[in-house]
């Protein structure tokens, strides 16, 4: 199983790969990573017991992510972000005590899943202007074209290709 890129069924359908991507297991977890390495940076400016290599320690292994052992650990835990707690504390031991020192689960729940709604509506901006160019593309190329107009699917005055495009 692939945990870069977000498995379901519809997606190889209907989802683009940078989609997919965004909201793979690879990156929602190392997304959760980096938010716990910000806290850890942000508790070690402030003066809590937090090490410049600690901090430093978790940074190197962001993306070095154990889904093997996460699946176990999340087995035996019963909690996702746990889990990960867990695994991310075994692959960096030094910094384990530190890892989501005083966050809650939602801390890295809900602003890893803004983060990535943020990333996929990057994604959706892109391409709606690709399609507003083009369209307007469409309409200006055939603004003089003219059709027939419908009003309640009953047709109506004559109107030009370009209109109805706008």
């Amino acid at each position: 199983m692939s945990h870069l890129t977000y498995e379901n069924p519809l997606i190889s359908r209907y989802a683009s790969q940078e989609m997919s991507q965004i909201w793979s297991a690879q990156k929602k977890h190392s997304t959760w990573r980096r938010l716990w390495v910000a806290l850890a940076e942000s508790q070690h400016e402030m003066g809590l017991p937090v090490t410049a290599a600690q901090v430093e320690s978790l940074r190197s292994a962001i993306d070095d992510i154990d889904f093997e052992v996460a699946a176990r650990e999340e087995k035996k835990r019963r909690h996702d972000v746990m889990a990960h707690v867990h695994t991310y504390g075994e692959r960096c031991p030094d910094a384990q005590a530190i890892i989501h020192l005083g966050a809650t689960s939602c801390f890295v729940t809900d602003n890893s899943e803004l983060i990535m709604i943020r990333e996929s509506l990057e994604q959706v901006r892109k391409r709606l202007v690709s399609v507003i160019d083009q369209l307007a593309k469409f309409a200006a190329e055939y603004r003089d074209l003219p059709c027939l107009g419908f009003t309640h699917l009953q047709p109506a005055q004559p109107t030009t290709i370009g209109k109805r495009a706008t």
